[in-house]
């Protein structure tokens, strides 16, 4: 409801006579259009959200044998100008040779939402690493920053809707608090497993884990 309410206040502000000042239009038609847009980020997620969570799988999914490398590269390729600003530098490794059975697009998607909230929390100048490889149990994704890390009290609610770590930095860094459900939801529907390891102060590496891929 904030970005709604922030909205509303501002269109009554500017009726009640601010617009007559051409510098306080532009300020809150600023305000007005970034929230919008937050409005619309929330609402997109949501509807992911629901869609995931209420569609048939066979609606939802379009299973496939996909090479991993090249999912991480499309993840680099959508992230990388966002990284750039920061002066983040982001990096994947992965063997040419690995593969996975999943929906290229929602795969694609759940790392993109990792890297995202690793580049948004990571301070300047430092790395943020997308790594592939094979385990005895499957398929392992990681995105690792170095970033503040994540105390211990917030990791059992950490990927519920809505839920924040730092409420009032999210916000302003425009997140929309759905980012991780999303990426749960996901790899809850392809039978895999998501987590995190953290230390505050250390950065945080976030886990995808796949069923093993087999020819």
């Amino acid at each position: 409801k904030t970005p709604v309410t922030t909205i509303v206040g501002f269109v009554e502000t500017l009726l009640d006579g601010a617009k007559e000042s051409p510098e306080e239009l532009d300020q809150f038609l600023e305000i007005i259009s970034r929230q919008a847009d937050r409005l619309a980020a929330i609402i997109d997620d949501l509807l992911t959200l629901s869609r995931l969570e209420s569609a048939p799988l066979d609606e939802i999914l379009d299973l496939s044998e996909q090479n991993l490398e090249e999912i991480l590269e499309s993840c680099f390729q959508i992230c990388q100008a966002r990284a750039d600003e920061k002066h983040i530098l982001l990096k994947f490794v992965c063997p040419a040779s690995l593969h996975v059975y999943a929906d290229r697009s929602l795969l694609t998607q759940a790392v993109v939402n990792l890297v995202d909230n690793a580049i948004k929390y990571s301070p300047e100048n430092t790395t943020v690493v997308m790594r592939g490889h094979g385990t005895s149990n499957g398929v392992q994704i990681t995105v690792t920053d170095n970033g503040p890390g994540i105390d211990e009290r917030h990791l059992a609610r950490l990927f519920e809707r809505f839920y924040r770590v730092d409420k009032a930095r999210s916000r302003k860094l425009g997140g929309t608090g759905l980012g991780l459900a999303i990426v749960k939801h996901i790899v809850s529907v392809h039978r895999g497993q998501v987590k995190v390891e953290t230390s505050t102060g250390k950065g945080s590496t976030f886990i995808i884990l796949l069923p093993p891929f087999r020819e």
